[in-house]
Order: structure tokens, then C-alpha cells, then sequence
């Protein structure tokens, strides 16, 4: 899977939070109007237009609207890119990720609590 830029990544969010993961164009400007985020109509379009050549969305016609439908799930991204930066970073090894996370004291205590009470429920699943 190619890497996305801060700004296109910014764009797949927006579709991601849409219904069945697509948003119109219009609906994209607003988000990124809400958020601050000022963008020309010309910047918008170039980002989509990366994302398409970059296979992580499609575009649908509706008329004279384009409709940006995601091809790439937010989940099977985040795992990619998990992925990535434990081989990256932590040469293969995920456990010195979370070593990093808990140990930097990244993660909350309720974060703590929820990850090993879901670690729990994921030994007795594989039981």
C-alpha cells in the first residue's frame, strides 16, 4: 500500500466518517471548512485525483457531482501502517512498540486497563 500525505490522509478521514464510506465534494469542502481548514477548490480536486491514481478511492458519478467512494478501509489502513512502522522502527518486533508506549507513558491509565482487559479477551477467544 503507497504512503498517503498528511493532506491526503486528511481527505480519506472525511470519506471514512461518511455513510458506507463515501462523501460528495461538497460535503469534503464543508468538512475541511469546519475544521478550519481553508483549501482551494483546485487543491481538493488535486488530492482526490492522487487518491485515485494511488488506488485508495474511486469516483462515481451522480449526476454532474462526483461521488469519492473509498476503496481502502480506515481499519485495513491503520493496520498497514502499524505494521509499517513496527518494521520500521521497531525491527518486526511489536513489543517494543507498546514497551515504548508504556514505558513513555504515552498511554493513560484507562487506556492500560482497556488494553489488558482486551489482550484478556483475545487469550481466551484463542483458548
Amino acid at each position: 500500500m503507497q504512503q498517503v500525505s498528511d493532506s491526503e490522509l486528511e481527505l480519506l478521514k472525511i470519506i471514512w466518517s461518511g455513510k458506507d464510506n463515501t462523501a460528495m465534494y461538497a460535503e469534503i469542502a464543508e468538512s475541511l471548512k469546519k475544521k478550519g481548514l481553508m483549501w482551494t477548490k483546485n487543491t481538493i480536486i488535486t488530492l482526490l485525483s492522487r487518491l485515485i491514481k494511488k488506488d485508495f478511492l474511486r469516483v462515481q458519478k451522480i449526476g454532474h457531482r462526483n461521488q469519492y467512494i473509498a476503496i481502502v478501509s480506515e481499519e485495513d489502513y491503520k493496520t498497514t501502517q502499524a505494521q509499517s512502522l513496527i518494521e520500521k522502527v521497531y525491527e518486526g518486533n511489536a513489543k517494543g512498540l507498546v514497551c515504548t508506549l508504556i514505558q513513555g507513558s504515552l498511554l493513560s491509565s484507562e487506556e492500560y486497563e482497556e488494553l489488558k482487559t482486551y489482550w484478556e479477551e483475545g487469550k481466551k477467544r484463542n483458548e
